[in-house]
């Protein structure tokens, strides 16, 4: 009984005062006791010490835990769930795999095929952020057969496949492969809906070994909430994407209320990224702006949240001073964020923004063309993303355009428009249309001009893409007026007014907003408040 009294009240006061000192005391004598306090003691415990940052103190006493607790499945599993997790928190995943890998195999040992796939699958998850792809097929493969075969707790079951589903998932929208992920997509969408129709049964497993949850039924239906969003995003269906935002930020909110779990705000920062992303292309910087300043407040109260999150900040920073065309401020941020990131697709997409922000200025030859080299999509591109390498010919024709070598231009242009369609890539279908719309404009081709410029405007507004609408409207201005068609001309006239209105308003609001100063920041932890102050001048010349 004593050593009951000590876990109980090791964990009281560790989970509700904050008086560490003493649930250490009590929980290091619970220790030496009986199986289940023992271990339920050394799990409390290395948690204890990982919030006073005492990791490596941590380690070992779940490594000891681990090697006396295989007589009992549960406690083992546990155990090797919560060391593989800290090894995952230190970025060491080749630990964490051998862990998960050994789980697996124990798992299947005891007859538990159920937390043998828990322990496949998030096996699969370290993986594939490794990159390690031709690992992660054959493992997919076995864990689609497992939970396919598994015949359980249906809450179980259903959760198990959302896991698998998760995974194929962002897979391809890694691989950028908007196209090919919408059956799983699918799946996954209908998965979740099964979920929430079923009840929770209270009929505890027969095998100790599978008393395991991966994720609430609410957490699952904002992560499945939150691929949609990811997948919206990279199509170019912008008003699906904020829709589908709205309605996890709600679900969050209520959850947040209740639950104080650090993967509620992992979740929360993703979907604000993407939604920052689709406010800058659909004209609307002020609310972005103010949505970084939202993401900035949360990484504040966390600095994992934050060293997990701070290249994707400034990227979004650096796209912000595009939109406002500060580009002194976007290659600052962007070389920040370059400096910040180990992620290899994240790091591309950096480099192809940074490459427009030189193209811009129109002065930065050497700069580009080293930058250029690195993501050469005709041989030797650095990732797989299908998305990222048509975005790097597109990079490169907007290049050829501006230095007049207009037959490169095309050739570019035309392979970024074969690989936008082939996965429905919308926005950069509609930005090469309405590039090579221009090249022909230029080259006195009206008609060729014609013939892209009008199938541009009207995906730019479907998306709805501000920038690309500018640009059709004030190129379908000059394409009638040349053709004579003075009427068609002086409705083009009008929309191009009005989107440089819109934008306009909106520049001016975004300018004036005290998070505006934001874009000087590139270095430390994000800033805590802003003195409303006149920013950095901005010219206005590129909207109009």
């Amino acid at each position: 009984m004593e050593a009951r009294t000590h876990l109980q009240l090791g964990s009281v006061l560790y989970h509700h005062t904050r008086n560490g000192d003493q649930a250490r005391g009590h929980l290091e004598k619970a220790i030496p006791q009986f199986e289940d306090v023992k271990f339920e003691a050394a799990s409390l415990l290395s948690e204890l010490y990982c919030q006073e940052n005492s990791v490596d103190t941590a380690k070992p006493l779940l490594r000891k835990a681990i090697q006396i607790s295989q007589q009992t499945p549960y406690w083992h599993c546990r155990l090797l769930f919560q060391l593989a997790q800290l090894h995952t928190l230190e970025k060491d995943l080749v630990s964490a795999c051998d862990l998960l890998g050994v789980g697996a195999e124990y798992a299947r040992v005891v007859g538990s095929e159920y937390t043998r796939a828990l322990f496949l699958l998030s096996k699969g998850m370290l993986l594939l952020m490794e990159r390690k792809l031709q690992e992660v097929h054959p493992l997919l493969t076995l864990c689609g057969q497992i939970v396919e075969n598994w015949q359980g707790n249906p809450i179980q079951k259903e959760s198990l496949r959302v896991f698998f589903l998760v995974l194929q998932v962002t897979h391809y929208l890694d691989a950028g492969q908007v196209k090919s992920v919408k059956p799983c997509l699918k799946q996954l969408q209908q998965c979740i809906q099964t979920i929430s129709t079923l009840h929770d049964d209270e009929i505890l497993p027969s095998n100790p070994a599978d008393l395991f949850h991966w994720l609430p039924k609410e957490h699952m239906c904002v992560l499945v909430y939150l691929v949609t969003v990811m997948h919206s995003m990279q199509a170019g269906y912008l008003e699906k994407a904020q829709k589908y935002t709205d309605k996890a930020l709600m679900q969050l909110e209520k959850l947040k209320m209740l639950d104080c779990s650090p993967i509620l705000s992992s979740f929360q920062v993703i979907l604000l990224e993407h939604i920052i992303m689709c406010r800058l292309v659909t004209g609307h910087k002020a609310t972005a702006l103010q949505e970084i300043s939202q993401v900035c407040q949360l990484c504040q109260q966390s600095p994992r949240l934050f060293s997990n999150h701070a290249a994707q900040l400034h990227t979004l920073l650096g796209l912000y001073c595009i939109s406002v065309n500060c580009m002194d401020n976007a290659e600052a941020q962007f070389t920040t964020a370059l400096r910040l990131t180990t992620h290899q697709e994240l790091w591309a997409f950096i480099v192809t923004n940074l490459a427009s922000v030189y193209i811009r200025e129109g002065n930065r030859h050497q700069e580009l063309y080293s930058l250029l080299e690195r993501i050469n999509p005709d041989h030797n591109f650095p990732v797989s993303s299908h998305c990222l390498r048509a975005a790097a010919f597109y990079i490169r024709g907007l290049f050829s355009f501006f230095q007049g070598r207009y037959n490169e231009a095309k050739r570019f242009l035309r392979e970024t428009l074969k690989m936008s369609n082939a996965e429905d890539l919308n926005r950069l279908t509609a930005c090469s249309l309405v590039l090579l719309g221009h090249i022909f404009y230029v080259l006195g081709n009206h008609r060729e001009s014609n013939n892209m410029v009008v199938p541009a405007m009207q995906l730019a507004s479907k998306i709805p893409d501000m920038s690309v609408q500018l640009w059709s409207s004030a190129l379908l201005r000059d394409l009638n007026k040349a053709c004579g068609n003075a009427m068609d001309a002086h409705e083009a006239a009008q929309m191009h007014q009005n989107f440089s209105q819109q934008l306009l308003q909106d520049h001016i609001e975004a300018c004036s907003l005290p998070e505006h100063n934001l874009i000087t920041w590139t270095d430390g932890p994000p800033p805590v408040q802003f003195q409303a102050q006149n920013g950095p001048t901005t010219s206005l010349a590129s909207l109009l």
